[in-house]
């Protein structure tokens, strides 16, 4: 590990890490380098960043912020950092794992707004789209409701007899 070359590695990874509550430890053994190049940009385009380095490098990096990934660490090992949106990065690896007949990347654990977890929360998490799509599905709730609330104050005030619309004053 005295390497210089391991050293700045390790340096560049801890920079990376730095600030990151969400990210995810994928096999990605497998993939060709184009499906591999596909699969940067697709997670890019989510907001995170793949990461491939040695397990001992990951493993370093990840106990220099008092986490212990050693058990998921076994085979070849990337980190999938997710800057802005959990979910959609979730999703892309799911989607880019389901585009192939090995199903890889394989997912191997992850840690998620600063908690670890296990594969059955990241494939869940997944599921549920895009923090876009979300907030989306939000306010498409929230208008209806509001469409709603409005009806029923306008049925109230004629039941009262105010009518002090324009219309009515018009």
């Amino acid at each position: 590990m005295a390497n210089a070359r391991n050293q700045q590695n390790l340096s560049s990874l801890q920079g990376s890490l730095s600030g990151i509550e969400t990210f995810y430890v994928v096999d990605y053994q497998g993939l060709t380098a184009g499906q591999l190049s596909r699969l940067r940009k697709d997670i890019r385009e989510k907001g995170g960043q793949l990461i491939v380095a040695k397990n001992t490098l990951i493993h370093l990096a990840l106990q220099g912020n008092g986490q212990d990934f050693s058990d998921s660490l076994k085979g070849p090992s990337a980190l999938v950092l997710a800057h802005d949106d959990p979910a959609g990065v979730a999703k892309t690896l799911s989607d880019a794992a389901k585009g192939n007949d090995r199903g890889i990347p394989a997912m191997k654990g992850g840690l998620v707004e600063g908690r670890r977890v296990d594969v059955a929360v990241i494939e869940r998490l997944a599921s549920l789209g895009s923090k876009q799509s979300l907030q989306g599905e939000f306010v498409g709730v929230l208008s209806s409701h509001l469409s709603s609330f409005v009806g029923i104050l306008e049925a109230y005030q004629e039941k009262l007899g105010g009518g002090g619309s324009a219309e009515a004053q018009g």
